[in-house]
């Protein structure tokens, strides 16, 4: 018996399983290959991708930092090769967790620690199946039927008990069509805010890493920036191959290191209040840079009462044990942790200048973290890493011209908010029937 998790729904939608849809399609529900089937050093850095749980975001496939494989490997491990209209979910963790295989990514490895579902050629269209899956109902579902006591954990039997709702398949298209024009809006957003973070720390390279002003005055070479900031920079190199007058400091002569705190978790006056308490689960996705929703959120009281720490508008927030180096700017007012640190720069450094030295340095931090169990950052670490320091005049230059860059990085963070609860608010409601595909028409008209 399928069990029905809508209160209500369309009478001539067919209430079905997940499972029944694919083989109807002549589709299966399948794991990606064991670890037995592909070790370690099997991974190259120019190959095929191999999406791993850590890949998968809403409904969107990472490509950040993305494994790959040797095409001999691809090929003996066909059956786990991806389509375009695949949906693949983690299989432990964070199970809720899917995404579309779109068509540049047909071929792409089914990897390790994932499940795929692949729909055919049957009666449900796969871009409406990965809108249906992210249904507060059905996640919840998945949530609560995954085994492990200390991770929940997916398998195939689970994701083909999943209770489906089966609409005609124009119903579908039109379904579809609402939903993927919030997703394109919120894709472009979120693709424009990757090429201003690019911007961002590109000129943070050239300035402060390359040096790039300074040796182009060296070399003869034309001014590239305005006559008032161009003066700004010296001409020539000292010893320490940096601008001459610059200085070489610890990056925490430059910051202030605020530790984090959680109030405690059986005071329940501490929690549920109206500040954001950020912890690596909150880390933002790639491009999003700002945070300013949290998962969990504290009272003034819970503030008070515990070594939680306010920040300001702008902090960095930088994850320091366990998961390091996972960073945030704050866009308002909030809190952490005690496994992270807040970065907040001293006066005249800038915000932007931390966060973009941050970024710059955590390769490093992570390579110099330690720990018997967790890797972590100590303060320690931070003095260790050295910055090149200019005048108070080059660092006010910097942060006005980046100003801008964040400011608009910020405002697609906002915006994509609004557009998800807009599309997660409709979702069940057009499952429900409550809302029709003509009546939304019917509105955008008037």
């Amino acid at each position: 018996m399928i069990e029905n998790i809508f209160s209500s729904y369309p009478s001539h939608w067919e209430l079905t399983t997940l499972g029944e849809v694919a083989l109807r399609g002549g589709g299966d529900i399948q794991t990606g290959p064991f670890g037995s089937q592909l070790h370690a050093a099997d991974y190259v850095n120019d190959g095929i991708p191999s999406v791993m749980p850590k890949n998968i975001g809403d409904n969107e496939i990472s490509e950040e930092s993305i494994a790959r494989i040797k095409e001999a490997d691809a090929v003996r491990l066909a059956r786990y090769r991806l389509k375009a209209g695949d949906i693949v979910y983690s299989r432990r963790g964070d199970v809720e967790r899917h995404a579309l295989v779109r068509k540049h990514q047909d071929g792409w490895l089914c990897g390790t620690g994932c499940l795929r579902i692949r729909l055919g050629n049957g009666p449900a269209i796969p871009e409406f199946v990965a809108h249906y899956l992210a249904h507060p109902n059905v996640r919840s579902y998945i949530v609560q039927h995954a085994i492990g006591a200390t991770m929940a954990n997916l398998n195939t039997s689970i994701l083909s008990r999943v209770p489906f709702l089966l609409p005609p398949k124009n119903e579908q298209l039109s379904i579809n069509s609402i939903l993927s024009t919030l997703d394109t809006k919120i894709e472009l957003n979120r693709r424009m805010n990757e090429t201003l973070e690019e911007m961002a720390r590109a000129i943070f390279k050239d300035w402060f890493v390359d040096f790039g002003p300074t040796r182009a005055k060296m070399e003869g070479r034309a001014a590239y920036l305005t006559s008032d900031i161009w003066d700004l920079f010296p001409d020539k190199l000292d010893d320490d191959e940096i601008p001459s007058g610059w200085k070489l400091k610890p990056f925490t002569e430059l910051i202030d290191i605020i530790g984090g705190g959680t109030p405690k978790t059986s005071e329940p006056d501490y929690w549920d209040g109206d500040i954001p308490w950020f912890s690596v689960v909150d880390t933002p996705a790639s491009g999003s840079v700002y945070v300013s929703r949290t998962a969990k959120s504290i009272t003034k009281k819970g503030l008070s009462e515990s070594s939680a720490r306010l920040v300001p508008k702008h902090a960095t927030i930088i994850s320091a044990r366990g998961t390091v180096g996972n960073l945030a700017m704050a866009a308002q007012e909030m809190t952490f942790n005690q496994s992270c640190y807040a970065l907040q720069s001293k006066t005249g450094v800038g915000a932007f200048f931390t966060y973009l030295m941050a970024q710059q340095m955590v390769s490093k931090l992570q390579f110099m973290a330690h720990g018997s169990v967790f890797s972590t950052i100590t303060r320690d670490t931070f003095a260790s890493v050295l910055a090149a320091s200019p005048s108070t005049s080059v660092f006010e230059e910097f942060n006005r011209i980046q100003e801008p860059l964040f400011a608009r990085i910020n405002a697609n963070v906002l915006e994509n908010q609004t557009l998800v609860e807009i599309r997660d608010l409709l979702l069940p409601r057009l499952m429900s029937g409550e809302i029709t595909v003509s009546r939304i028409a019917k509105e955008f008209d008037g």
